[in-house]
């Protein structure tokens, strides 16, 4: 009987598996050299900042870059002032034209940083890595209709927003995360609240990044929750919660059944997490458990980068702001 090849951990041996999906993906090295050039520029520009004898730094003595607390949906307007609200409309129609344009509303710019935990520069950064990504996912259509004719290039593909492959090489390549179909599938449809599988537009990106590099361990544990829930309706089953431990599991030759392997981790996760024992978890059921063990967050398989991930992610975007 064919047994499943075990699969490769993240971390430095998830990086063939990486390395094999980018070589069967069209494209997928351009797609991930646009991230690296701007990481790359992002450190250079940061290091030519850099006065070796000291004189980077601000008038007043104090550091140019000030330790961010939680932005998240605070407004630091000079004087206290507010700054005016953007209608749902409108604020659709302005990201629309900034995607359109290849430029940042300065409203807007300013909504993203009050609805995040980015500040301005880091905003502006992840702008310019969403275009790139989206930019050359439209390049690499052209190219792939041009090579078959029998393929046809969506018109506007270059505004539609980062589509599954993009996401999925950017999660591999990225932020160390190397999972099974299945959840990588639900990674993408629980990225944008109420979007659900369509391509991720600006907007998209940048409240889900916010959330993935910066969130908090409530915004952790909504986004990992609706990443388990496959069928989005309020609870993780135990047919849910076996389709995603078998998918996880190594197979071993020996193993003469390996669902029973399954079935009896689903018993042991229905006691950690179901806290009112009904058989199924709730959002409070998983609420409750993790803020008690913070441990069983990814407790169905991995949806958020590695601590490595983030910290070289975030310090781009910091290089980013240091520099200006």
């Amino acid at each position: 009987m064919n047994r499943r090849q075990p699969k490769e951990a993240a971390g430095p041996g998830g990086r063939s598996l990486a390395a094999a999906f980018t070589s069967n993906t069209k494209g997928g090295a351009m797609i991930m050299k646009s991230v690296s050039i701007f990481l790359a520029s992002g450190r250079r520009a940061s290091a030519q900042s850099r006065d070796p004898a000291g004189n980077g730094a601000s008038s007043s003595g104090t550091s140019a870059h000030q330790p961010r607390g939680d932005t998240h949906g605070r407004d630091h307007q000079p004087g206290g002032t507010r700054t005016p609200t953007i209608s749902r409309d409108n604020r659709r129609i302005l990201a629309r034209m900034d995607e359109l344009n290849g430029k940042l509303n300065p409203k807007m710019l300013e909504m993203y940083k009050r609805r995040t935990h980015f500040s301005k520069v880091e905003v502006e950064a992840l702008c310019k890595i969403y275009r790139k990504l989206v930019a050359n996912a439209s390049i690499n259509s052209k190219a792939l209709a041009a090579s078959n004719p029998g393929v046809i290039a969506k018109a506007g593909s270059s505004m539609d927003g980062i589509d599954r492959s993009v996401f999925r090489e950017l999660l591999h390549s990225t932020f160390d995360i190397v999972t099974e179909e299945t959840l990588m599938e639900r990674i993408f449809c629980a990225w944008e609240k109420g979007y659900e599988g369509l391509p991720i537009r600006l907007e998209g990106w940048l409240m889900g990044l916010s959330t993935f590099l910066k969130g908090s361990q409530a915004e952790k544990t909504a986004f990992c929750f609706r990443v388990y829930d496959l069928n989005s309706d309020g609870f993780i089953t135990k047919d849910e919660m076996f389709a995603l431990l078998r998918n996880c599991l190594i197979k071993q030759p020996q193993d003469e059944d390996p669902d029973e392997g399954v079935k009896d981790l689903v018993e042991i996760a229905l006691r950690k997490l179901d806290m009112d024992k009904d058989g199924k978890i709730s959002f409070q059921d998983y609420q409750e458990a993790i803020a008690e063990e913070p441990l069983l967050l990814e407790a169905f398989g991995q949806c958020l980068p590695s601590d490595r991930a983030t910290m070289s992610f975030l310090s781009t975007l910091q290089a980013q702001e240091d520099s200006n």
